[in-house]
């Protein structure tokens, strides 16, 4: 996700159940909703129609979400989130004269640039993640720009390729397609 679409979630938008109320998606998903008044200023990219109905959201960009965010959520909502915070944004300030609040994307892009220097990685960026795991996708989908493109919630399949898709040099499979094309033997 994009560092303004995590910052921007709201409790309602989590469909942590198969076959949640909303109906959309059978698996386990959230929903992305543009919310330009959030308290944190956090707002989605994409503007997708969405509506909230007898406190069900429907619409947005839809993800479906891992067992592992899963685990992660119900961890960090029974350990660390507040009791009754008065707002309804999934991530808070956990710390500082800001606790409680929403978590800003200015303060989660500082976190992460603060993780990296001390992991001696430089400043890491958001956008990273978003970067290898777009990757990652594409290479578990044999490089099907299609699912790459509906797993990262990119408008079209020609911004993945031309952003993302990319050949390894290193890989054995781009060596022996050039040693073809070339009229060499491997």
């Amino acid at each position: 996700m994009r560092i303004g679409e995590l910052c921007g979630l709201h409790l309602a938008d989590l469909h942590l159940r198969e076959n949640a109320a909303c109906g959309q998606c059978p698996a386990a998903h959230l929903h992305i909703c543009h919310r330009p008044g959030n308290p944190n200023r956090a707002a989605a990219k994409a503007k997708h129609p969405w509506r909230t109905e007898q406190e069900t959201v429907t619409g947005g960009l839809i993800r479906r979400v891992s067992p592992a965010m899963i685990h992660a959520y119900f961890e960090y909502v029974s350990t660390e989130y507040p009791r009754q915070p008065g707002h309804q944004m999934l991530l808070v300030q956990l710390h500082g004269e800001r606790a409680g609040q929403p978590w800003a994307p200015d303060a989660a892009r500082r976190m992460l640039a603060r993780a990296g220097r001390r992991a001696g990685l430089g400043v890491v960026r958001p956008h990273a993640f978003r970067h290898s795991f777009a990757s990652a996708v594409l290479d578990a989908a044999g490089g099907n720009l299609l699912i790459a493109r509906d797993a990262g919630g990119w408008a079209s399949a020609a911004t993945v390729d031309e952003v993302y898709g990319h050949a390894d040099l290193r890989d054995p499979a781009f060596d022996a397609a050039l040693r073809a094309v070339w009229g060499e033997t491997p």
